[in-house]
């Protein structure tokens, strides 16, 4: 389960810098595995959480611990890695700094799914592409994939939906890391204001497939699209995630 992924496909002077990765670990244990919508929708709460905590912000003497990092790895392209874990590395990974996201559920009903758990991402700082600590190095990237035991339900209107291709397959872990681009570019392009509203209300949002009709005019509507690289699963170019935000509906 991987996805190494940026927003522009194209060469830019970008690619001189450095390049950086936000390694992200999802936690699947064999006996009760998320529901793979549950991870996707996890997965970006996680990178929005990176994204707006305090030890990701400021400049100079007001400088969180991650901020560098993060200056780094926005100034290159947008590339993240997930990973899988269970017991023992699971618990290896959360000993590390970072931040553990734990989802709801998303679209089962525990008492209908007993063996589905909640999902649980950990988002951690950027690192350089060659430069995974030991405790991360050795989780797997592929093998197992995630599913829904039921559809999950319409989303809610008045939450951000993360609306996938419904004509490009992914594995679950590819799907995680372009829903995370998708939060990631809704983000940059809220008004401060709006960023405040969505964090202090805990970062709802949802991730479904659209049809196909939709997705031709999602692609269109001037929201914002992610496009991946082609580093992993797909073809370069390819969009992947429109993200539908409230505030950036037209």
């Amino acid at each position: 389960m991987s996805s190494e992924s940026t927003f522009e496909p194209e060469q830019n002077d970008r690619d001189a810098a450095p390049q950086y990765v936000l390694p992200l670990v999802v936690r699947i244990e064999k006996a009760a595995p998320p529901a793979r919508t549950d991870a996707l929708e996890t997965a970006a709460r996680a990178v929005l959480l990176m994204l707006s905590d305090e030890r990701s912000l400021g400049e100079g003497e007001d400088e969180g611990e991650w901020a560098r990092a993060m200056r780094d790895w926005q100034d290159a392209r947008i590339r993240k890695v997930v990973r899988r874990a269970r017991g023992a590395e699971w618990r290896r990974a959360s000993e590390l700094p970072g931040l553990t996201t734990t989802g709801t559920h998303a679209g089962t009903a525990a008492d209908a799914a007993p063996d589905i758990s909640p999902a649980e991402v950990r988002v951690f700082p950027p690192i350089p592409l060659d430069g995974w600590p030991k405790e991360l190095a050795k989780l797997q990237v592929s093998g197992t994939d995630l599913d829904d035991p039921a559809p999950p339900p319409a989303p809610d209107p008045a939450h951000p939906v993360l609306w996938l291709n419904p004509e490009v397959g992914m594995s679950a872990g590819k799907a995680m890391a372009q829903a995370g681009h998708g939060a990631q570019l809704a983000w940059w392009e809220l008004s401060d204001t709006d960023r405040k509203a969505w964090r202090e209300a805990g970062f709802p949002l949802a991730v479904r497939t659209a049809d196909p009709a939709r997705w031709r005019q999602l692609t269109t509507s001037g929201l914002p699209v992610v496009r991946d690289a082609g580093f992993t699963e797909i073809a370069p170019g390819s969009c992947t995630v429109v993200a539908d935000h409230p505030a950036l509906r037209s």
